[in-house]
Parts: C-alpha cells; structure tokens; sequence
C-alpha cells in the first residue's frame, strides 16, 4: 500500500496583455485595442472515492497546468489556461511545503486549490483615459505558485484494530469480515493496513487491521510513524491483546505498552472508545479465560467491554461484532441503532474532522526597505515584487505607471524616510533601476 508520496506541482502563468492601436482606412486616431492576457490554470486536488491508495504517483511527480493565452489587437483576450485536476484518495492530507497550507480531503468531490494561476496582464485599452488617451504599454502576466506538496493517505476506517505483533489481529479481521490479510506465526506479518467490511442488518462498519505496534513506534520505531497515522481517524479502537504470547511476556505489560505508545503518538487516541479483545482463548483452558475477563474487566471499569475471543473456534466472535455495531455512533445518513458509549466525545471530534479542513499561515502583504549603499536601496516583500513583474522597465511610460504606483501604496513615503532621493537606484526583485518619481 502506497500511502506516501512527494510531488512538484506549477500553476499556469498569466499571458501577457497586448500593446495594440487600432488602425482602420478612413477611421483617424482610431485608439488602444489591446486585449487582456488570459489567466494560468490552477492546480486542483480532488478528492475520489474510486481510488484506494496513492500508487499513481510512484512513476510521475512533476504536474503542470496549462498557461494562460496572451492578448491581441481589436480587444481580443487571451483563453485562460486548462485547470489541471490531481485526483488523490479519500483521508489523503495534503501538505503544501512552500506557504506550510494544509488541506485535509476526507469527503469525495472535495476540491483544493494547491496552487493558483498567474493572472493576465492587463491590454494597453485598460490604461486609457481622458487625460492619457494614448498608453503605450501593457502589464505582463504573472507566474502561476508552484511548490513541492507533499501527500498522506490516512485511512478512514470506523474501527481500529491495534496490539502487538502477532496478537492476532490479522485473524480477527478474516474472520468477522470477508478481509483476506496474511496470516502467519512471525511478528510483522501485516506490512501495510488492510480495509475488511462488517456487515449489519442495517449498516455496515470499515474496520482497519493496522500493522503491530512496538515500544518507541510513537518515535518511529518498527513500522512506528508509518501506520500509527492510520488510526487517527478511526471512531473506536479494539485493542487485541494475546492471553498466550509465544515469548512469554505479560499481557499487562504488552497492553501497558500500546496504550502507551497511543498516547504519545495522539493524545486523541486515548480518549476514543474502545473494546478490549482477549484473543487465543482456544490455547487457554476455560478456567484461565474467565478470570482473565474479570480480572481486565475490573482494571478497565465498565467503560471497556472486554471480550474473550478465538479466531479459530469462533468463541466471542459473533458478540464483538454485534457490540461494535451497537456501540459505534451512526454517521449522518445511517441509522440510529442504540445510544452510544462516549457519544458526545466523539461526535465532537468527527465533526472537526468534518467536510474540508485548510489550516493556512497568515499570509502577510509588508514590505521592507533597507539601505543598502551610497544612493541604493532594495525594497523587498511579495506584494511589490509581483508588482515591479508587472511591467516592462524599459518602457518610459510602464515605469511612471509603475512609480504612481509605487508612491499608492507606500513604499515611495517608506524610502523617503530611509533618506531616498529622486534618481537613486533601486533594487526590487533583483532587478535595479532609477527610480525619479514626479519626473515623468
């Protein structure tokens, strides 16, 4: 199961805007008709319950969206590029590295823009006006974001099947499902989750059967971070615990241990309802099996129904199955089949995981200034240096536009007060040009 992967994604770029005049026989000082730039596609996740993991990117990592077409004469706009569309999985957390956005896709046809299109530049016909009826310059488009994104898939799973290696998990899921994982005697038989269905008569439940869990797999240890991701949305876990473990270790001390490691991994986790499975009992005799149920049941209180199970005889099998369809709350749309053990808690966390969550920094508009030498100044910050990407500084009339510009939005006051003086050079973006307002 490919539940990782890493890819570079670009937005299209804006086209440029056209510096055209409009030159008919017989129609004198016929003006501006330049058309504006098209916009840049964007790059859009979407969320698509026909997929399962994220395999698909194991051969591509570099996705690019189509670019914007640039203006014409006679008021012709540019077609805006093609969206380009990535389809992920269900519980696929989306993480963009170059702003730190996170997105959180969990319902099928959710849509994320992870990177947005360039704009157009602006036609010439857009600068127009009565006292400057005859603009000879146009706007460029601007780049699309780009940025390498990284994926991971979480599995959205009712249940949780968890335990140490070995404790007979894997069985369990075979055998109250139609799940067909691999069974066998060694520890980390399961290597990657493995998804069976639990039929009601009126519902159904996914229950996860996640790879065993060591101490240290909260810090990475064994499959550690790999899957204990797995189980952070599940609803309720059943922690399957081994009355027989071939090593011979204490099942108190291996339960000590998951709980542990849950807790560390998400202090979520330890708050979620659970059942706890006593598994092999067909290699204990009846007397040893009752009392270790009454001996966990008193530990655990009545908040943690403890079932004595075995995967080979069936024992107990048919009453967890029926105990998790009781005691799991209903999604919205299922039926309403009983009160539900920790409902309020729980309802509380699924509805925060709800619909489509973005967690986005606060983006910030600031720019600085900052001396730099005799006469030279750089003036740094995004919302600027998209600005000065805007127009061609070779043209007289862009770079008056620009310098009004400039003065509106404060950076010609903010140098001013650094002791800037008309015809001093200015770095923007690492392009360096003089800057003289008021002389054009």
């Amino acid at each position: 199961m490919h539940d990782r992967a890493r890819i570079h994604v670009q937005a299209g770029g804006g086209g440029d805007g056209c510096l055209s005049f409009r030159r008919e026989a017989h129609v004198p000082k016929g003006g501006p008709d330049g058309g504006d730039g098209g916009r840049g596609g964007d790059v859009v996740f979407v969320c698509d319950d026909s997929l399962r993991d994220l395999q698909s990117f194991r051969r591509r990592s570099h996705f690019k969206a189509g670019r914007g077409g640039h203006g014409q004469g006679a008021l012709r706009h540019g077609a805006d590029g093609e969206t380009l569309e990535i389809r992920v999985p269900p519980g696929t957390e989306v993480l963009v590295e170059a702003d730190g956005t996170r997105h959180d896709l969990v319902r099928p046809g959710q849509r994320a823009v992870v990177a947005p299109g360039g704009s157009g530049g602006r036609g010439n016909k857009r600068f127009a006006g009565p006292t400057h009826q005859t603009p000879r310059f146009a706007e460029h488009g601007l780049a699309g974001g780009e940025s390498w994104v990284s994926l991971q898939l979480k599995l959205l799973a009712d249940v949780g099947l968890v335990g140490l290696p070995n404790a007979g998990k894997s069985s369990l899921l075979s055998r109250i499902t139609r799940a067909a994982p691999k069974v066998a005697e060694y520890p980390f038989t399961t290597l990657a989750p493995v998804l069976g269905t639990l039929q009601g008569e009126e519902r159904q439940l996914v229950i996860a059967d996640i790879p065993g869990l060591i101490e240290g797999a909260s810090a990475g240890a064994g499959l550690g971070h790999d899957f204990l991701a797995h189980i952070e949305r599940t609803r309720m876990l059943v922690h399957v615990l081994d009355l027989a473990p071939l090593d011979g270790s204490d099942p108190a001390t291996n339960f000590a241990t998951v709980e542990n490691e849950l807790e560390l991994h998400d202090p979520r986790l330890a708050r979620l309802p659970r059942l706890l499975a006593l598994s092999k009992a067909d290699l204990v005799d009846a007397e040893t099996g009752a009392r270790a149920v009454a001996d966990w049941s008193r530990k655990l209180g009545a908040e943690v129904p403890v079932f004595l199970i075995s995967s080979v005889t069936r024992q107990g099998l048919d009453e967890l199955a029926a105990q998790l369809l009781r005691l799991l709350p209903p999604l919205a749309g299922e039926p309403d089949e009983s009160s539900v053990l920790g409902a309020p808690e729980l309802s509380a966390d699924l509805d925060g995981l709800a619909e489509h969550r973005v967690f986005r920094p606060a983006a910030t508009r600031n720019f600085n200034v900052e001396r730099i030498g005799d006469g030279s100044f750089r003036v740094s910050g995004e919302a600027v240096e998209r600005l000065v990407a805007r127009y061609d500084l070779d043209n007289e009339e862009a770079l008056a536009h620009l310098e009004r510009r400039l003065r509106g939005i404060g950076v010609i006051r903010a140098l001013e007060s650094h002791g800037f003086e008309p015809g001093d050079d200015v770095e923007i973006a690492g392009v360096v040009f003089e800057l003289d307002p008021g002389s054009r």
